[in-house]
């Protein structure tokens, strides 16, 4: 684990219902190999050093804090009502209005994320661009946003699903939901995202366009492995995802074991 930085914050969507798992249980609590997603996110954010992580929460919110209860890094920021991703963001505004750094924003249902994503997110961003975020090339790209991007390749937007064109669901660049953020700039931004969609959301994705029309500069890195992409919505979808968290954690208990055996033989141990 990294020093803990402190220009450098996370927060992490946790509201979630999850209606088509049929379980009650808070989406993020829902275990992959003996842990809840949500616990991957918060490693992930520690690996790379976040020391401070505001997690927003709304349905089963005291399920959610009781499980993480001993969790010190963690702020909890209740979203009353969900009204889309935009939305959940704003309500850490008051907490992180005086803080001039960067924030991360992730999901709490993506257990697949890897540290070394963050961390070229963070390689990424330099003192000249508002926003980065990490993107995934998808053989099948259905429920994703879909990365528009002009003539020259640079950043237009973010269409969600449901908004897409016949044309732009050809698209497979796809929004995984990996930003990071210019703190100060993403709140201002926010207050201007409007609900004309859809769903009738406040998108958190609408920030990237208002800061390109402002002349912000967004910076985009394709960073995200399919798998780290994977969404799960249903049983059948979290079964599929376990499998993969499960040859991961073999790969990694048997490579930590060769690296011991190597240091006795050479008598480093």
């Amino acid at each position: 684990m990294k020093e803990t930085v402190t220009d450098t914050v996370a927060i992490i969507l946790a509201a979630g219902i999850s209606k088509r798992m049929n379980t009650g249980t808070p989406k993020v609590l829902h275990e992959v190999c003996g842990r809840p997603m949500l616990a991957y996110v918060l490693d992930a954010c520690r690996a790379i050093g976040i020391g401070k992580i505001f997690v927003v929460v709304g349905f089963g919110a005291e399920l959610v804090k009781e499980y993480f209860n001993d969790d010190k890094d963690i702020i909890w920021v209740l979203q009353s009502e969900q009204k889309g991703t935009g939305h959940a963001v704003l309500c850490c505004k008051d907490l992180l209005k005086d803080f001039t750094g960067k924030t991360f924003v992730l999901c709490g249902d993506g257990p697949l994320i890897r540290p070394q994503t963050l961390q070229k997110l963070l390689e990424t961003h330099n003192g000249t661009v508002a926003a980065s975020l990490a993107t995934a090339i998808l053989d099948d790209p259905t429920g994703y946003g879909r990365i528009i991007r002009d003539a020259n390749g640079s950043l237009k937007g973010i269409v969600e699903h449901k908004d897409c064109t016949g044309r732009q669901l050809k698209i497979k660049e796809v929004n995984p939901s990996y930003y990071l953020f210019d703190n100060q700039k993403l709140f201002e931004v926010l207050g201007e995202v409007k609900n004309n969609n859809v769903q009738k959301e406040y998108y958190l994705t609408d920030v990237l366009g208002i800061m390109l029309t402002k002349g912000y500069k967004v910076a985009v890195v394709a960073a995200v492995r399919p798998e780290e992409a994977m969404s799960i919505n249903t049983k059948d979808e979290l079964e599929k995802l376990c499998q993969i968290m499960k040859a991961r954690l073999d790969y990694r208990k048997r490579m930590s074991s060769e690296k011991i055996e190597y240091k006795i033989q050479n008598k480093e141990l």
